[in-house]
């Protein structure tokens, strides 16, 4: 039920902010919400204010700045607080985001402020911060590196080096199809280089310092989900319709922003034209929207909910193939005009199980319950940021895997349904060379990862997540116990796990190995060869100064 902002007896609200800037804001605040009283000293307050705002000049650290919200939440219980943050601050998102506070924003302009006071006095929460700022930089204490630290260094200093360069070529939309293949190509072999340094090496990075830490998150893409990250969470209330309406909206706009590949990987819904992947994209959204308001309605438990879950989950990808393809679109197949949304549906196997997509409980039952989120070790309410954050990637992974597996399934079909291709697929495609091409690099892909990368992701307890964020889909590894999982890997994926582990193990042993052989060549250099090139130059400059005695 909303606050009526009319009712004067419920329009009492604490500004803490310094006294130009406080009255500044009250000003303003009162002129654009009427029956608005606003004071700046707590003791003028004649009732409990309905909201206290505490607007902050500088940031020295987040403990601080915890203590000081717990007082405040403690001394106005129950009335929301908003902190009104600078622009600039030294702490990090990540941080910003653990404040447990009902509303946060920074610098914000006057028409967000308002929405937020309105939002917040309804029972909701607003959290709107500026993206990281790319030039902070982490101070390390340099240390010494040896010969093949340095080569490693170096080497992995070019590869990103030129990564850089051709991404920012690729964005570049003069670029012709032909070229932009060739970039596409070296990017994939510039990233293969890097994970195989990064993979060879991995076992005795503590030794190359931070700088190897730092390189190998790069390789990993995003290893923080909110690195680069702007939150604008919007939530008319604290409840699961409202978390999963601000979570369907985002990933809305992201989608309808347009659909890149950011991941350095070949996906196969870049086969399909670019109208095509944006429809099928928001066809899942759709349906997905639709399945859970249908889940919403009845009473089950989790087991039963899971099982529902995946009785509907095959009709949702159905459906939104039917919706991509059209119940009307026909289409020559063998001389005979067939109905496309039907044959696709006959010849697609939607039923296949992505076993990279994380158990759907923990999305479910906060999307449905309102459950806690375990996000990080820590379990959070479902509207808290880094817990919708979490949802929102859980959302946007199930969404770029289930629109993976349809794309594939299409670029099977056109394989053998030649008239389909003008329709769905990109016109780069419509070749059949190039079709067979691309599926055979899929599927090369998709058994290198099967066989090796998943078991040394499983051995790492690592997952891999797509996350769709400003129009593009980028990747980032998110650590979880799958101990489970690697247990049930067959015998060839075991013996990698296996290989991964006689590595790690035997890493320490080459590393002394190499050292030794670089204190004996250095000994050999200096000791031996470097003392006999003295004693054969002293000999020559001795022989030098007879001559020139005697002449």
């Amino acid at each position: 039920m909303e606050v009526n902002l009319a009712d004067s007896a419920q329009n009492q609200i604490l500004l803490l902010a310094p006294s130009l800037l406080g009255e500044s804001l009250r000003i303003q605040l009162t002129n654009n919400i009427p029956n608005l009283a606003i004071f700046l000293k707590p003791e003028k307050l004649t009732r409990h204010p309905c909201l206290v705002i505490w607007s902050i000049e500088t940031l020295e650290s987040l403990k601080s700045l915890e203590i000081e919200i717990h007082r405040l939440e403690d001394k106005w219980e129950p009335s929301p607080i908003l902190i009104l943050l600078p622009s600039k601050t030294r702490l990090t998102t990540d941080q910003l985001l653990q404040l447990n506070c009902a509303g946060i924003i920074q610098s914000p302009d006057l028409e967000t402020l308002i929405n937020a006071i309105k939002t917040l006095r309804n029972g909701g929460r607003v959290v709107k911060l500026l993206p990281q700022s790319s030039s902070t930089k982490i101070t390390t204490n340099e240390v010494p590196l040896g010969l093949f630290q340095w080569l490693l260094e170096s080497g992995i200093q070019q590869i990103n080096d030129e990564l850089r360069l051709l991404t920012s070529l690729l964005t570049k939309s003069s670029e012709a199809t032909f070229i932009r293949i060739i970039l596409k190509g070296r990017l994939r072999e510039l990233n293969s280089a890097k994970r195989l340094l990064l993979w060879i090496w991995s076992p005795i990075r503590s030794s190359l310092g931070s700088k190897i830490q730092i390189a190998e998150q790069a390789q990993n893409s995003k290893i923080s989900p909110t690195e680069n990250y702007e939150p604008n969470i919007n939530l008319r209330e604290r409840s699961a319709i409202a978390v999963w309406e601000s979570i369907n909206k985002h990933l809305k706009k992201t989608i309808e922003d347009g659909i890149t590949n950011s991941t350095g990987n070949l996906l196969a819904i870049e086969g399909l034209k670019p109208e095509h992947r944006k429809e099928l994209m928001l066809n899942l959204i759709y349906q997905l929207d639709n399945l859970i308001s249908k889940l919403r309605k009845t009473d089950q438990t989790s087991e039963e909910l899971i099982q529902s879950w995946e009785s509907n989950e095959l009709e949702l990808r159905q459906q939104s193939l039917r919706s991509l393809a059209g119940n009307y679109i026909r289409i020559p197949l063998k001389g005979e005009l067939k109905p496309v949304a039907d044959q696709l549906l006959i010849y697609t196997d939607l039923s296949q199980a992505d076993e990279e997509i994380p158990d759907p409980s923990q999305m479910l039952n906060a999307l449905l319950f309102y459950k806690p989120v375990e996000v990080g070790g820590k379990i959070l309410p479902a509207d808290d940021p880094r817990a919708l954050i979490y949802l929102e990637d859980l959302v946007g992974n199930w969404l770029v895997r289930t629109a993976e597996l349809i794309s594939a399934e299409i670029l099977s079909i056109c394989g053998a349904w030649p008239e389909l291709r003008n329709f769905l697929l990109s016109p780069g495609l419509i070749s059949t060379r190039e079709l067979e091409r691309l599926r055979n690099q899929l599927n090369s892909q998709s058994r290198w990862c099967e066989l090796i990368q998943r078991p040394i992701q499983l051995y790492e307890s690592k997952r891999l997540l797509y996350k769709l964020q400003k129009g593009s889909i980028e990747t980032y590894l998110l650590t979880e116990p799958r101990d489970e999982e690697l247990r049930q890997l067959n015998w060839a994926q075991q013996q990698v796990a296996l290989l991964v582990e006689a590595r790690d193990a035997l890493a320490p042993q080459l590393q002394a190995l190499l050292r030794r052989i670089g204190d004996l060549m250095v000994v050999i250099l200096t000791q031996v060869i470097g003392r006999s090139i003295g004693l054969i130059g002293r000999g020559i400059a001795q022989g030098m100064g007879r001559s020139l005695g005697r002449s």
